[in-house]
């Protein structure tokens, strides 16, 4: 007779693994998502085919509790710069706020195992993202640059910003803002 599935049980297996890839990456062994979970290893395989399984499922829900964040109040008939730092301003906060969640998506996107399912499902919630850039590249607003190389850039200045803002945290928002001025000046077209 199968084992009924406990949420609970689920829920503290990607709780750790959480902690656990943001310490020590995605090489991270399930023994070790297993004793920050206080259940046996056998347990993630109930729940979760495979590590990899386990990976991708973590990776999703990170991406749908950073969507909930960033888009939640999204101003979506403000111009491009105000949606644009909306969208950074919950990204930045959203980073200092989850230290080890944020730590590990960033893991979970360099990730060879991610799956184009996964890829996509992560990438769904953001489509207003994506049409914000693509309209505000054809109204010549930003820069023709590609989305993906956009994207990179505001991410490895997100990485600065975040750090900078926790290690000074009486700062912070002097931070979040010079983050944003400085992205805004690598994607805005010169007047």
């Amino acid at each position: 007779m199968a084992r009924v599935k406990s949420a609970d049980k689920r829920n503290a297996i990607l709780t750790a693994a959480t902690q656990v890839v943001a310490e020590r990456g995605v090489g991270a062994t399930t023994a070790a998502i297993a004793g920050r979970a206080q259940v046996s290893e056998g347990t993630i395989f109930t729940y979760f085919a495979s590590k990899d399984e386990l990976l991708n499922q973590l990776y999703r829900e990170l991406k749908l509790e950073l969507a909930d964040a960033m888009m939640s109040g999204f101003p979506r008939r403000n111009g491009v710069r105000s949606r644009l730092q909306h969208v950074w301003n919950c990204y930045v906060d959203w980073g200092v706020e989850n230290p080890f969640k944020h730590k590990a998506l960033q893991q979970l996107i360099l990730w060879s195992g991610l799956t184009d399912e996964s890829k996509a499902a992560g990438m769904a919630p953001f489509v207003e993202i994506q049409q914000m850039h693509r309209e505000a590249t054809e109204s010549r607003i930003f820069r023709e640059l590609p989305e993906e190389f956009a994207a990179a850039t505001m991410s490895a200045l997100s990485e600065t910003t975040v750090a900078f803002m926790q290690q000074q945290s009486e700062q912070a928002a002097i931070y979040r803002d010079l983050g944003f001025e400085m992205l805004w000046a690598a994607i805005a077209r010169k007047k």
